[in-house]
């Protein structure tokens, strides 16, 4: 397995074809779809995961992750994770909302250096020969892996406050243009974006059967957009899934990114004259 291992640190996302044969040689397989997908459609030695039992419940606080680490590291270890073995996640990137990138945002957020999804998720594994299983698989060995966490992917709310001036900074909106402009069908407190921000739906970086584009193909859309390989990227959604798949997308592209895990939850729920937004104002008639 060492052969393909010096790579990861910079790609977070792998080919179908290549997660296989990482698999054939023991790799860790998170299967982050959507409950009843996992139960009928299963994967072999997939293990389930969910975003939010790593992630806090109190609201506005549930996009961010849980702050206990030892409690974190322990949730880990008992899904398989370990220290030096890759972890493959997969999801439906076509129906799902990102949930592989955020597995894969959080993994590397605590220090895993090997976790990477599977570009077009579950069914490209299975056009690549991975056969469905019927029977549940046997629950994981426990894992080895300790979180050593690292900042260099995320931010926290009052540090993207304080940097929201900063010529060199853009920030993105992952989320629908209808949320972008003021819409807030999933929670939030208020509606609007972040002010200064672009808007980027998370899905503009992948096809209609889920396959991400190319990494020229991104770097363009980024380009068009006026933001450069060397800009700071923070991006954003609702609770930190959409902007984290986004911020491994563009991490695996060359690009400088953070996911702010709070989002829009955390970000609205706050004193509007501290914490403001900007809403797009329709026109009448």
């Amino acid at each position: 397995m060492s052969n393909f291992l010096g790579n990861l640190a910079n790609n977070w996302i792998v080919n179908a074809d290549l997660a296989k044969k990482w698999l054939e040689q023991e790799a860790t397989l998170l299967d982050a779809r959507t409950p009843i997908l996992k139960w009928f459609c299963r994967l072999p030695t997939a293990i389930p995961v969910t975003w939010q039992e790593f992630s806090r419940s109190d609201f506005p606080h549930k996009g961010q992750i849980l702050e206990n680490n030892t409690v974190l590291t322990l949730k880990l270890q008992a899904i398989g994770i370990c220290q030096d073995k890759p972890a493959l996640v997969v999801a439906d990137p076509v129906k799902g909302w990102g949930e592989d990138g955020r597995i894969v945002w959080m993994l590397r957020t605590l220090g895993h250096e090997k976790a990477v999804f599977v570009d077009g998720g579950y069914r490209a594994l299975i056009k690549a020969g991975i056969s469905k299983v019927e029977s549940p698989n046997n629950p994981p060995q426990t894992g080895d892996f300790v979180i050593s966490p690292c900042s260099n992917w995320e931010i926290k709310q009052d540090d993207l406050k304080a940097i929201l001036g900063n010529d060199n900074l853009v920030i993105i909106d992952a989320r629908e243009r209808r949320e972008y402009a003021g819409k807030t069908p999933y929670g939030e407190k208020r509606g609007g974006h972040i002010p200064r921000a672009i808007h980027l739906y998370y899905k503009q970086l992948m096809d209609k059967q889920g396959q991400l584009l190319s990494r020229g193909e991104i770097v363009a859309i980024l380009q068009q957009k006026g933001v450069l390989q060397s800009t700071q990227i923070v991006s954003y959604c609702s609770g930190g899934i959409r902007s984290a798949w986004l911020t491994c997308a563009l991490t695996n592209a060359g690009f400088n990114a953070r996911n702010y895990a709070g989002s829009m939850w955390e970000w609205s729920a706050s004193p509007a004259d501290s914490y403001p937004l900007s809403v797009i104002l329709s026109r009448a008639g």
